[in-house]
C-alpha cells in the first residue's frame, strides 16, 4: 500500500525528538509494520546527514550595508573634495555610497558667528566680539588641513599606520 511523503514525514515526527514514540508502539497506533516506519526513519536520517545545517546555507556576507570605520570614512570623505557630477558619481558608485552618506558624515558646519546689532561699527568691544569666532574658525580650519594632509599621506604610503 503506497504512502504519500507527507503521511511518512508526520510518522518520523513522532518517532524522534522529545516526546518520541518506538517505531514498535507507533505501529500497533497507526496500523503501519515496524519495519516499515523504521525504514523511513532511517531514509530520513541518511537525507538529514546530507542536508546542511542552516547556519551553512546562509550567504557568507551577510546581506546589508557595509559598516564603516572613522578611518575609511574619512579617507573617503578626503577623497571625494572637490569631485562634482561624474567624477563624484564614478567614486560613489565604486564604493557603494550614496551622496546622501557623504552629507551623513560630514562634519557640522561650523555656527555663524552672531552680528550684534547693538555694537558701534570699528568699536573695539565690536572687533573683540567678532575677533573671538574669527580665531575659533582659523584654529578649526587649521585643526581640519592637518588632518587632511594626514589622510592625503596615509593614501600616499609615506606615514605608518
Amino acid at each position: 500500500m503506497p504512502y504519500t511523503d507527507a503521511f511518512k514525514l508526520q510518522m518520523v515526527k513522532r518517532m524522534v525528538g522529545p516526546s518520541a514514540v518506538s517505531a514498535a508502539a507507533l505501529a500497533r497506533q497507526v496500523g503501519v509494520s515496524q519495519p516499515t516506519l523504521s525504514q523511513w526513519l532511517r531514509e530520513a536520517s541518511r537525507v538529514a546527514a546530507m542536508t546542511p545545517p542552516p547556519e551553512e546555507m546562509k550567504p557568507a556576507d551577510p546581506a546589508g550595508p557595509k559598516k564603516w570605520t572613522p578611518k575609511e570614512k574619512l579617507l573617503v570623505l578626503a577623497a571625494t573634495q572637490g569631485l562634482v557630477g561624474e567624477e563624484l558619481g564614478v567614486l560613489l558608485r565604486s564604493e557603494g555610497l550614496y551622496e546622501a552618506q557623504l552629507k551623513e558624515w560630514q562634519p557640522p558646519a561650523p555656527p555663524r558667528a552672531r552680528r550684534r546689532s547693538h555694537c558701534k561699527p570699528r568699536s573695539s568691544k565690536c572687533l573683540a566680539a567678532a575677533e573671538k569666532p574669527m580665531k575659533e574658525l582659523e584654529r578649526e580650519l587649521q585643526r581640519k588641513e592637518k588632518a587632511l594632509a594626514e589622510t592625503a599621506a596615509l593614501q600616499d604610503g609615506q606615514l605608518p599606520t
